[in-house]
This record gives structure tokens, C-alpha cells and sequence, in this order.
């Protein structure tokens, strides 16, 4: 699992921000929010402009950092506008079993390193000084990987046209996951495995933005009569009283209806809300994958203060072991009956990251009105 993620100088965070993981209160409630003395669930809360977004971004960074692929369309500023450093550096904290792993590294720009650093167990595996031309590759017998050519590694960062490569500066990380042959049990196996499995979601309402071609394989796969079922299982659950019918149009095409008398197109009346659920649901829930870290940004923007809770409890029963992030304006979901206060975070203008057990002197207790003392003003100092 991760254990703590570190930032500096990305975006609006100019100063280190980091998020603790096993920084745990130890309350006797809202038990489900912990797996493993660590914070599974996690909930956001921050004013416009805070960062809450961003924050997603820097988190899942490590994803194209180690697999590449196409990283995420951004075309604003990258490193904080008010800093004179150069990079933006980014630190994860894992423990897979007996193992302690830290992945550290530093980016010029969204596609260029400048340094990256492996340690497990506290031991230096290796180090990549970009910038300089400076490498360590010591101790990688350390996790049974001593067979990397590393001169190959070198020299192919120097063949071809740098515009040609995805990124100029190719992690050694993502070069050694890919050309040595590890054993299943490898340190490097299992952050791999984790990594893959991380997803940053938001949760908004693309259903009317998003491509006909999108829309026909999502109503395709709801020809499994079970899938279609476990949607509107999953949207009755919700509080969406329904009942869901699939079509094969004359012309080869498919559509949802809501199922009455006569037949509702579902795309074209159903609710902002409902829409926004069928979208998590789409890109969530059908998958056949077990995630392993998800950040759900604004994923209750649509959603009735109701339904949002509701929405955390089915992803707290069906992701146990996840580790989830949620964003979030809504006060309505500060409450120890959905998470706990070191579960429950406040994001500041500043960048700094909060939990609500840490933002007051008072020792807080299952049966506080946390939405109330937030109103109150109690932890405006850390807003």
C-alpha cells in the first residue's frame, strides 16, 4: 500500500505537501476507513482554487513516470509560478509485505526528469542524476535484478532523435521493469502491480460530451443481461428508482431506455445526477480489475447530499482494501458516520493538507457535529 506521498513546486503547491497514510488516531469507529493501520478511505475538502485537482494529478504521476504511454493533457504551468527552483519533485512511500520501497524523483517540465532514486529497505538501489550524467547502480542485486545491463540502458538513451521519445530522459525504473527478468515475488513485481492499478477519476458528467463511439461499446456491454442488471441494481441502490431496458435499434445501433408504459430514452431525460452515477458506474465499477488506489476528484458534484453518502458507503463495501482519495464542497459528508477525523482532511489555499483531529484543540469524539463545527469556523485557521 502507499504509505505517504510528498510534493513540492508542482502547480499551485510551492511548498512540501504531504499526505500520511499511516498517520492514524486510533478511534474505535468508522473502523472500515482503515485497512492494515492505514488509511483507506480518505475525504478532501478544500475551497476553488485550492489545488484538489492538481493534487490528483501529482498523485497518479507515478503511473506514465514508470509505464509512459500518453501523459495527461495539461497545457498550463507546471512548476510553481512563484519558485526560482527548477523541478518538481515527487516522493512515494510504499510497503509491499517485509519490504519498504521509496521511489523518488525530480521533472524539469510534465516530460522531462532531471533524477530519480530507488531505496528499499532504507538502501540505496539506485540513482540517476540526468542533469549531470551521474549513475549508481551498486546495489541492484539488492532485489535480485543484478543481471540489467545497465551499459545497455545507458547507451540507449543516447540512440535515436530525443523528439522521437516520449520522454527525452527514460526512467531507469520503467527501462529495468521492462528488460530484466524478475522473480513473482519481486519488490519491483508488486509496485508495478500496485501502479498499474491506479486511477484518477473525475467524477463528472461527460455522458453529454462524450463520442457516440463511447456511448455504443458501454451499451454493448449491457447486452450481458447481468451487467445490465447490476446497473440498475447499482442505481436503485442510489436512490434512482428504475427499471433499465436495452434496444438493438433497425439500424445495428443500441439504446438505453428507463423502462415505464412506454419507453423513456434514458441519455436523452435522465438527470444530471444520474448520468454522473452511470458515468462512475461505466468507468468504474463493470471493470475486471481489483484497483488498487483511486482518486475520485469532485466525484459528488451532481449528487444530492443523500445520494453522495450513499455512493461512499457502496465504494467503502465493495473497495475494502482500495485506497480511495474523494474530493469534495459538500459538509454534509463530514460526519463520523461515513469516515473519522483523521480520515476527514482540509486542503488550504496555502497547500496544506490537514486532517480535521490535527485542525482543532479539542479532542473530537464520535458524537462532535464535525459539518457544524466546520461551519462554526472551527478550523478556518487551516483553510
Amino acid at each position: 500500500m502507499l504509505k505517504k506521498f510528498t510534493l513540492q513546486n508542482f502547480k499551485n503547491f510551492k511548498d512540501e505537501i504531504s499526505i500520511d497514510f499511516e498517520n492514524i488516531a486510533g478511534y474505535q469507529f468508522s473502523t472500515d476507513c482503515i485497512t492494515d493501520r492505514t488509511i483507506s478511505k480518505m475525504l478532501i475538502y478544500g475551497r476553488n482554487a485550492t489545488g484538489k485537482t492538481n493534487l490528483g494529478k501529482a498523485l497518479i504521476d507515478i503511473c506514465t513516470t514508470m509505464f509512459g504511454g500518453r501523459r495527461y493533457a495539461d497545457t498550463g504551468v507546471f512548476l510553481n509560478a512563484d519558485s526560482i527552483d527548477a523541478t518538481a519533485t515527487f516522493s512515494y512511500e510504499f510497503k509491499f509485505g517485509n519490504y519498504e520501497l521509496v521511489y523518488r524523483y525530480a521533472r524539469f517540465s510534465n516530460q522531462e526528469l532531471r533524477d530519480e532514486e530507488l531505496l528499499v529497505d532504507r538502501k540505496i538501489i539506485f540513482s540517476c542524476d540526468f542533469e549531470h550524467n551521474k549513475f549508481d547502480f551498486d546495489n541492484l542485486e539488492y532485489i535480485n535484478a543484478e543481471t540489467a545491463s545497465v551499459e545497455r540502458y545507458l547507451q540507449s538513451r543516447d540512440i535515436g532523435d530525443e523528439d522521437e521519445l516520449q520522454e527525452p530522459k527514460l526512467p531507469f525504473l520503467r527501462w529495468l521493469i521492462s528488460n530484466v527478468a524478475l522473480n513473482n515475488d519481486s519488490v519491483l513485481i508488486k509496485l508495478a502491480d500496485y501502479t498499474r492499478r491506479m486511477r484518477l477519476i473525475t467524477a463528472e458528467n461527460i455522458m453529454f460530451r462524450m463520442p457516440r463511439r463511447l456511448n455504443d461499446t458501454f451499451y454493448e456491454s449491457l447486452e450481458d443481461s447481468n451487467r445490465l442488471k447490476n446497473l440498475e441494481d447499482f442505481l436503485n441502490e442510489m436512490g434512482v428508482e428504475c427499471r433499465l431496458i436495452l434496444k438493438k435499434l433497425p439500424d445495428g445501433q443500441r439504446e438505453l431506455y428507463f423502462g415505464h408504459e412506454k419507453l423513456v430514452p434514458f441519455y436523452e431525460t435522465a438527470s444530471s445526477g444520474t448520468l454522473a452515477l452511470v458515468d462512475l458506474y461505466r468507468r468504474l465499477i463493470p471493470k475486471s480489475w481489483d484497483p488498487s488506489f483511486i482518486y475520485l476528484d469532485e466525484f459528488d458534484a451532481f449528487y444530492h447530499y443523500e445520494m453522495a453518502g450513499k455512493v461512499i458507503k457502496f465504494l467503502k463495501r465493495r473497495y475494502q482494501k482500495c485506497q480511495i482519495i474523494m474530493t469534495s464542497h459538500n459538509t454534509g459528508l463530514m460526519t463520523n458516520r461515513l469516515l473519522r477525523p483523521d480520515c476527514l482532511f482540509v486542503l488550504s489555499r496555502a497547500g496544506t493538507l490537514t486532517a480535521l483531529c490535527n485542525a482543532t484543540e479539542r479532542e473530537l469524539r464520535e458524537g462532535h457535529n464535525l459539518e457544524k463545527m466546520y461551519i462554526s469556523g472551527e478550523f478556518d485557521k487551516y483553510e
